[in-house]
């Protein structure tokens, strides 16, 4: 069957979140049958954020000269294969090496997946960034409402995630046959490609921006089922409607945003999703019953939905260098964050209480109030036009 390229990255998006959430759907699972506090949780997923961030920092030769195809075969099935060793290992500092090799893959996924859509959309001349993260979210989305009945049923997380791999592979291997390299961005800045993807001043507010969706989207994702667990003590279903709605709200609100975004402009639409964040985040501190922090954690889903997208829209558009370096880069200081919150929040929920732990995510999201004035307000008129003699020229 013939799909257009877009649809071919958002089946990769898919097929990496379905593998991620699986395992961060049975993480009370994993907390038993390790023997660890919260804290030592977090400091064991740890292995996740260091192994991105070096490939983030280190990848982009690598993938530049891979080229889109071979890279996503390398790291979809890769990170799908290794997520789905964990639950066979029984200590601790294993499943960190283990989830060490597994952020290299996932770093130099990141890059390549967003920048393939970046270079997507400049032939399409409109947005489809937002739709492409929609599929991450709504992988989320599926694999949270089957885990749910799954652990309810009592199946093994050795067999889940066996089953996960073995679907993943099946469709990872059709959609990324047919994959192939869309045109480059033109540069204004075409000097030497540097081996190190750092931060440049005028992308720190996007990393701001990109760091306050992330911690939402861990803090929703990593905790909301310990969270419903401790705190009103909910079943296996019930405790997994946190992260369900959580899901559902975030690829809703993905896989829908991207005309509002060309009608109204990021910055309008990042600033709404911002303040749905921060009501969501002090519902769910606050709750007083289930159906409240249940509540929360659709807000929070929704909220920070389309903000790290319209970021790393921002970072490759770009043009004081090559767009893989700049989304290389906004990724070491945001994607890393979606690992580094299970220690961050462990910590805290094990020394200050689980629900104290979502307020750290307050005031970064603040902060990247005060940021979104680097966002565009209307999509450039340009972009249409660029596409346009891009397919008349090949």
């Amino acid at each position: 069957m013939k799909i257009a390229p877009q649809q071919r990255i958002y089946v990769c998006f898919f097929l990496f979140a379905v593998s991620l959430g699986a395992l961060l759907s049975r993480m009370p699972d994993l907390q038993v049958a390790l023997g660890v506090d919260k804290s030592e949780l977090g400091l064991t997923l740890i292995g996740a954020a260091i192994g991105a961030l070096i490939s983030l920092t280190l990848s982009s030769p690598l993938i530049a000269r891979l080229g889109a195809r071979t890279t996503a075969f390398i790291t979809v099935l890769g990170t799908s294969a290794l997520l789905s060793l964990v639950p066979w290992i029984g200590a601790a500092p294993v499943v960190f090496c283990v989830l060490f090799v597994e952020g290299l893959l996932a770093g130099a996924l990141e890059i390549n997946l967003n920048v393939e859509i970046d270079r997507i959309e400049a032939q399409l001349g409109r947005g489809v960034m937002n739709r492409a993260h929609g599929f991450w979210s709504l992988g989320f989305f599926v694999t949270a409402l089957i885990s749910s009945v799954v652990r309810q049923a009592g199946i093994s997380m050795q067999l889940h995630l066996a089953m996960t791999f073995a679907a993943v592979l099946v469709l990872g291997m059709w959609a990324i046959s047919g994959m192939r390299n869309a045109p480059a961005r033109i540069a204004l800045n075409e000097g030497k490609v540097p081996l190190v993807a750092l931060p440049t001043w005028g992308l720190m507010p996007l990393c701001v921006i990109g760091i306050a969706a992330f911690l939402v989207e861990g803090a929703g994702i990593d905790w909301s089922a310990i969270y419903m667990r401790d705190v009103f003590s909910a079943e296996p279903f019930i405790g997994g409607l946190g992260l369900t709605l959580f899901t559902f709200c975030m690829a809703l609100a993905r896989l829908f945003v991207d005309p509002l975004v060309d009608r109204f402009g990021a910055r309008a639409v990042a600033t709404m999703l911002l303040v749905l964040s921060a009501i969501g985040i002090c519902a769910v501190w606050g709750a007083p019953h289930a159906y409240v922090a249940l509540t929360g954690f659709a807000l929070m889903g929704a909220g920070c939905s389309a903000v790290y997208p319209l970021a790393v829209s921002a970072a490759a558009q770009r043009t004081d260098r090559a767009a893989h370096l700049n989304v290389a880069a906004l990724g070491q200081m945001t994607f890393v964050v979606f690992f580094l919150a299970p220690p961050l929040l462990g910590f805290i929920a094990e020394h200050a209480g689980i629900r104290t732990s979502y307020l750290v995510c307050l005031p970064l999201i603040i902060y990247a109030l005060f940021s979104v004035k680097v966002l565009a307000t209307r999509r450039a008129a340009g972009d249409v036009s660029v596409a346009s003699v891009r397919r008349v020229n090949g």
